[in-house]
């Protein structure tokens, strides 16, 4: 089974529960995800499933969209409301046309520096495992990007915003740094991610959702045989990675790809990295130019003689 599932992560899990869900739920040992979000985090949670996996390196920079809401008064250790408080609440009453403008601070390439609890690692050993034991945690300035970075509302003493930013962004640093700026303290109250890269939250299906069409799956297994209901819930294998080029391709090139061999595609002269398809919905490979029209799958995703049948 090769897929992309579009979770809609439920507040309260890691990603790595998330995957480890979906693992039981579909009876597959290949599964990872596309971007970690943070247990306090909810949204969209693109798990990848069987050869997918091999898709992962194409995401590893992707762009990300978020919406959530800051609150103003205090700061936190986590930079979130899961951390515990590290200055004394006060009350504030914060004004659009200031928040705009401290807004504006963030939006653009900015030196950014990671939260002390986070998976970025000081010497092969996890930040955040090290601010748990009360640890020194030295982590250095990261340059990022925020594309975006809306206020939509300012309501006492909170922010509800819409951003959209480079990969390894923290908005939680950004939240920690707003409050230290106007001297009052803040921290990121909740966070919804609404995509990555091309995987949208109006796709995202939950996991009870995900367990259900398992269900399904197993009673309509039972009566026919070659039928799952589950792939239906995958995202449609041409909507995978849109900025490369697609070509389907005939038996002959399709077998030669299968196993590991160039070939000739002269429908795309010009492109560096292209998805071949054998079908509408079977994506067998990732292939690279080699010279001209000859190019090479450098990841195969289809075995050379496959028995499961193709997502549908």
């Amino acid at each position: 089974m090769n897929g992309i599932l579009i979770v809609d992560k439920p507040a309260g899990l890691t990603s790595h529960d998330v995957v480890n869900r979906v693992r039981r739920i579909l009876d597959q040992r290949s599964v990872g995800h596309l971007g970690t979000l943070d247990p306090l985090a909810t949204g969209v949670l693109p798990v990848v499933v069987g050869n997918y996996t091999r898709l992962a390196q194409f995401y590893a920079a992707a762009e990300k969209s978020y919406a959530g809401v800051i609150r103003f008064g205090f700061a936190t250790d986590t930079y979130d409301a899961e951390g515990e408080p590290t200055s004394m609440a006060q009350d504030v009453i914060l004004d659009l046309g200031e928040v705009e403008a401290l807004a504006a601070q963030f939006r653009g390439v900015i030196e950014q520096m990671p939260p002390p609890f986070s998976a970025k690692k000081i010497q092969g050993v996890p930040a955040y495992k090290l601010a748990r034991k009360h640890k020194e945690v030295v982590l250095k300035s990261l340059q990022v990007e925020i594309k975006q970075f809306d206020i939509e509302e300012v309501s006492g003493d909170r922010v509800r915003f819409n951003s959209r930013v480079s990969s390894g962004t923290y908005i939680r640093s950004v939240a920690h740094e707003m409050g230290a700026k106007l001297g009052c303290g803040a921290h990121l109250e909740s966070l919804r991610r609404t995509a990555v890269a091309e995987f949208k939250i109006e796709d995202a299906k939950t996991l009870d959702r995900i367990g259900e069409m398992q269900k399904a799956e197993s009673v309509e297994q039972g009566t026919s045989g070659h039928w799952s209901p589950i792939t239906d819930l995958f995202l449609h294998p041409r909507l995978l990675l849109p900025h490369m080029p697609a070509v389907t391709a005939d038996e002959a090139t399709v077998a030669r790809i299968r196993n590991g061999r160039s070939v000739n595609l002269p429908e795309l002269s010009r492109a560096r990295l292209v998805k071949v398809f054998c079908g509408q919905r079977d994506l067998i490979a990732i292939a690279t130019r080699v010279a001209g029209t000859l190019f090479h799958p450098n990841i195969v995703l289809a075995a050379e003689s496959a028995t499961e049948p193709a997502v549908r």
